[in-house]
């Protein structure tokens, strides 16, 4: 018997919970757990073994029990039921888990849960499963349909399952003969539409549960005024009791495992014994419910998994290399904050030169002398907005080239669509750009629908940019040159071009503010 017991996992081998041979080791009957070897391997049960709820695992770490529960059953034939199963628990200290749920398997299931918490009784849920065929019923859903689930109240300490039918599963014995109801660690079941026919060859007749428990009915400040019954005891371990029931848990501090319920139970962990290299990149050293993580010569700090690491120690020389790096970067930095500044400055003297050499200054003087009202106005563009505007005159804008120049398609900040012209390189005299700015601001004054408006210019690069309206519709020239699009145009059409042309130039000669001859 002792060989055995000290071949049981630590986990089963608190003192409330030895085998029964040990004659009162253990906390009350409700913790007797005993040892069936008659079939050559050792099994554990809740109680006695003639209750049949065997132990499957013991957690003193989260204070739960996992065994394994009867499925209740209700089955049929042709001529009525033909077996029923019950299942039910008294637990004594224990309470069943939340973590588990209550779960009915069939197509005629009623299933109801009742039972105890505390001093209060007659609490109880359950849930309706019905359907008709086995047809569209999901594997793996547990939504009502084949299969239904519900949460365990909480507290509960006792349970009966009952099962009912309504209709004998009548119409359905083909695929569905019986209904189940069980309760069941969460997780650990998995509904397939084979459980209809039968679940028991697929499932068994039992399955695994949890039981939480605590030690007796008083908080851990209450109970530790107690030394001779106090059971969390030793320097490894602590005792809690926030978890929502009466009674207290003991647990092993960080760094030491072990049995909390036995005194010193929890032994310090040796991490440096388990080498692994994530703990430590260098020397490790095995302190009471810690380590260090000691650094080599010629560094300092720690090398834990959550520290910041070895650091190499700082030297005259390491000072140096950092200084002149730094010094290095600034001077980088300041070179290239010059160079840049000179370049803008550069552009901008540039950029001032076109302007003045374009006649700027004298289109600034015409505008403000002529006292016109700002929409009839040439609107003086900078670089940048029809950079913008065209997207660093991009390829894809281009509209039309001809030998003087290229026209670019444009929108400007305002949304509104305009043309770009960008002339070919030509010298210019001081006649010539007077000649240029006055026409420049006779053609911005003019507005006739059939002659196209000049919006603007740029003057600030070599040569001068136009901005003018833009025609979605092509030039005219596109219209009547083009023989796929002078097909459609009839003499009369043809005939009221000419006509509106004529006064299109009649307007400019005659009509317009300022002719132009």
């Amino acid at each position: 018997m002792d060989a055995f017991v000290s071949s049981m996992p630590m986990f089963l081998r608190a003192p409330l919970l030895l085998p029964s041979w040990q004659d009162g080791c253990y906390l009350n009957s409700d913790f007797l757990v005993t040892c069936n070897r008659s079939s050559g391997e050792p099994i554990l049960f809740l109680g006695e073994s003639e209750t049949n709820l065997v132990i499957t695992n013991i957690s003193t770490s989260e204070s739960e029990m996992e065994i394994m529960m009867f499925v209740a059953r209700d089955c049929y034939n042709s001529s009525g039921p033909v077996q029923r199963t019950s299942s039910f628990l008294r637990s004594g200290d224990f309470w069943i888990s939340t973590k588990n749920r209550f779960i009915a398997v069939g197509c005629d299931t009623n299933a109801y849960i009742s039972g105890r918490r505390r001093n209060e009784s007659g609490i109880g849920t359950g849930c309706i499963s019905r359907c008709s065929s086995n047809i569209g019923i999901t594997n793996g859903s547990c939504s009502g349909v084949g299969c239904c689930q519900v949460e365990i109240p909480q507290g509960m300490r006792s349970f009966d399952i009952r099962l009912r039918s309504y209709d004998n599963h009548t119409n359905i014995l083909d695929f569905n003969p019986c209904s189940y109801a069980f309760v069941v660690e969460q997780e650990k079941y998995n509904f397939s539409t084979n459980h209809l026919l039968d679940f028991v060859s697929d499932q068994g007749s039992k399955m695994p549960m949890l039981l939480d428990w605590a030690i007796g009915n008083q908080t851990c400040q209450i109970a530790s005024k107690e030394p001779d019954t106090f059971l969390c005891k030793g320097k490894g371990q602590y005792c809690v009791d926030a978890y929502g029931h009466p009674g207290y848990r003991c647990r092993c501090k960080d760094g030491y495992e072990g049995n909390p319920y036995i005194e010193d139970g929890c032994k310090n962990i040796n991490e440096c014994e388990r080498k692994d290299p994530r703990l430590c990149q260098h020397e490790c050293i095995d302190l009471d419910g810690d380590y260090e993580c000691r650094c080599p010569k010629g560094y300092s700090g720690g090398d834990k998994k959550d520290g910041t690491g070895c650091t190499a120690d700082e030297s005259l020389v390491i000072k140096i290399v950092a200084g002149t790096l730094g010094a290095a970067i600034f001077l980088l930095v300041f070179i290239a904050w010059l160079y840049l500044g000179l370049k803008k400055r550069k552009l901008l003297m540039l950029k001032e030169k076109f302007f003045r050499q374009n006649g700027g200054i004298m289109l600034q003087q015409r505008i403000s002398g002529e006292g016109n009202s700002h929409h009839d106005q040439a609107k003086v563009f900078t670089i940048e907005e029809l950079k913008r505007a065209t997207n660093n005159y991009d390829e894809t804008r281009i509209i039309g080239k001809g030998g003087f120049g290229t026209v670019y398609k444009g929108v400007l900040s305002d949304k509104r669509t305009v043309a770009i012209k960008k002339s070919k390189l030509v010298d210019q005299t001081q006649s010539q750009i007077e000649q240029f700015i006055n026409e420049v601001v006779i053609l911005s004054q003019i507005n006739h629908r059939n002659v196209v408006k000049l919006i603007g210019c740029c003057l600030e690069t070599e040569v001068p940019l136009l901005v003018y309206e833009f025609i979605s519709n092509g030039t005219l020239s596109d219209h009547v040159h083009n023989e796929s699009r002078s097909l459609a145009l009839t003499w009369d059409i043809r005939l009221r071009i000419a006509t509106e042309t004529a006064g299109a130039l009649s307007y400019l000669h005659s009509a317009a503010s300022v002719p132009i001859i």
